[in-house]
């Protein structure tokens, strides 16, 4: 596919798994192997919890969700023991924000996209990175996950755009393959190498270091 130079007007970005490290999924396997539990299958238990009981659109606070677990997997420890475990691995990426950095200079528009809770605002009171978004749409203040398809055409809405002018990043396929259902442009974040050789198809002049 050749991508039409300034086609793109606003590139949405997702948090956890692009522009910082996958805390959640990490810290989970952390309190899993704490526990003495399967990782993948404690990972897959939380995961259910967080979007079927709508702690992810905000149906749910966080101390509901670390009882729910606990009595669900017999999982130990304080709420903020385990929420330390998640969040202190939520780590931005400088090199991405560096990208972030060049692409508002450029005069791109930006957005981020995240099924998140309200750990998004803490660590951006830890880490100051919305100042580079004009939007942040975030699942827990949204009441509405990138599972819902339709998430994308309010996100497009919400900008005034055309979706064919927005650029997704997303490291979970199902998540890249609704946005592409709904129109727009996307990259599915694997690693830095292939995600730093697409977003260059879309704008030549980023330097990548």
């Amino acid at each position: 596919m050749i991508i039409q130079p300034c086609a793109v007007r606003v590139v949405l970005f997702d948090f956890g798994g692009v522009l910082s490290e996958e805390g959640f999924r990490d810290g989970l396997i952390s309190i899993a192997l704490l526990n003495k539990l399967d990782p993948a299958l404690f990972v897959k238990r939380a995961s259910a919890v967080i979007f079927a009981d709508g702690f992810v659109t905000g149906r749910m606070d966080e101390s509901e969700f670390w009882q729910t677990l606990r009595e669900q997997t017999g999982i130990t420890g304080s709420d903020a023991d385990l929420r330390s475990e998640v969040l202190s691995r939520f780590q931005l990426r400088p090199w991405m924000m560096k990208i972030v950095e060049q692409l508002k200079g450029a005069g791109i528009r930006l957005a981020i996209l995240s099924d998140q809770t309200n750990w998004l605002d803490e660590l951006n009171e830890a880490y100051n990175f919305f100042q580079w978004f004009e939007r942040v749409f975030n699942s827990y203040h949204v009441g509405k996950s990138k599972q819902d398809p339709t998430i994308f055409d309010d996100v497009v809405y919400a900008m005034n755009i055309l979706p064919e002018q927005a650029l997704f990043v997303d490291d979970r396929l199902a998540n890249v393959e609704r946005a592409q259902g709904k129109g727009l442009h996307t990259i599915h974040y694997r690693d830095r190498k292939f995600f730093e050789q697409e977003i260059v198809r879309f704008f030549p002049s980023i330097r990548c270091n």
